[in-house]
């Protein structure tokens, strides 16, 4: 299963935001610095309200949402990715994981220490990804030498290697990351067998106060975050209030929907967080429905129907014959899977065909 890692400086509200994620309280949120040593994992439920229509059509009880992880990892510093506020190993952390959500600041409260000082969104951005190309400007240079020295071997996959490298360490030097050096698609492959913190995308979510979710465009420190991530990043970014959500943990679905409106929104926060990292992972749910149950299966973008069919059982993709597909909206259109056949809008795919996100698919193959 596939990662994304919640990052940011000490007490912006990584661990509330964690515990409200898996609606547990496994991480310890605290008001000190690295209240986090460990990193905390949950496997977190997709919200997907298209499961729940297709559960009326399928007339069954039994719905199974997809599923992704998330990683609590402690609080970087400034100086982590020279061992400072154990960065090493939070830097380490953050390399097992395949995306990252970077939590901001955007609240002003004198009772909860901001460790420099004053709030500051993007001061707090730049610390960090500072902290991610100073480790990838170390393990580069470590490469570069490895791979020279196998070069001179006539080792033509180290060559190309080094002539990657040797584009990339002048841009890590200019504090810019690796995903925004301008690459093909062989080099960008290459990039990412480097194990590098900088290349992996990145959602940032504007942690805000309760007063501010119904309207973020009056927060002056959302406004700075996406001003400044439109101009130097390829990034979302979302707004959450880890509080709330942390509270409305503790409340029934329907109490939940009341508080939420009380306070003008009409999304959880957390659930919009959920899908872009969801997004952010590559990845897309394509549906089983029948009377048995109603179930969301994860595929990454661009696999074709064998691979689809293997994210069930290894055995649906060798014995893989064709796929009878319907798109989610047609069969929702025709309000029933025998009215969805006689419009026509079922459609037999074979093994070249790529799934889209909503298909419904049932699969043949051979045992």
């Amino acid at each position: 299963m596939l990662q994304a890692g919640i990052v940011g400086l000490p007490n912006v509200g990584k661990s509330t935001l964690f515990n409200a994620l898996t609606r547990s309280r496994k991480a310890e949120a605290a008001n000190y610095p690295f209240c986090t040593i460990e990193p905390n994992v949950g496997v977190v439920e997709v919200p997907d309200e298209r499961m729940y229509v297709l559960q009326k059509i399928a007339k069954t009880q039994v719905v199974i949402p997809a599923a992704i992880e998330f990683v609590d990892i402690a609080g970087l510093v400034a100086g982590a990715s020279k061992g400072e506020g154990l960065g090493n190993k939070f830097l380490a952390n953050i390399r097992e994981v395949d995306a990252i959500v970077h939590v901001v600041r955007c609240f002003e409260n004198d009772d909860i220490v901001h460790n420099m000082g004053k709030v500051d969104p993007v001061r707090d951005i730049e610390v960090i990804t500072t902290e991610l190309v100073l480790a990838d400007l170390q393990s580069c240079e470590l490469q570069l030498d490895r791979n020279q020295k196998k070069a001179r071997g006539q080792d033509k996959d180290a060559a190309a290697n080094v002539a990657l490298l040797q584009r990339l360490i002048p841009h890590l030097n200019e504090n810019k990351t690796a995903a925004s050096l301008p690459t093909d698609t062989e080099e960008h492959a290459r990039m990412k067998s480097f194990g590098l913190l900088s290349v992996k995308p990145v959602l940032y979510a504007c942690n805000v106060a309760e007063s501010d979710l119904s309207d973020p465009s009056q927060n002056k420190h959302v406004n700075a975050v996406r001003e400044y991530i439109a101009n130097t990043h390829d990034a979302r970014v979302c707004v959450i209030c880890a509080q709330v959500e942390a509270e409305l943990g503790e409340l029934s679905p329907e109490e939940g929907k009341e508080y939420l409106a009380a306070l003008g929104v009409t999304d959880s926060g957390v659930s919009q967080l959920i899908r872009a990292s969801y997004d952010l992972l590559g990845l897309a749910s394509y549906f089983t429905a029948g009377e048995k149950e109603v179930r969301a299966w994860t595929f990454k973008h661009g696999m074709t129907a064998p691979q689809c069919a293997g994210v069930i059982h290894t055995d649906f993709e060798k014995g893989f014959i064709k796929a009878e597909v319907v798109s989610y909206q047609d069969l929702v259109t025709a309000g029933s899977t025998a009215a969805a056949r006689e419009a026509g809008k079922y459609r037999l795919e074979g093994k070249e065909y790529i799934f889209k996100d909503g298909d419904v698919a049932l699969f043949r193959f051979n045992n």
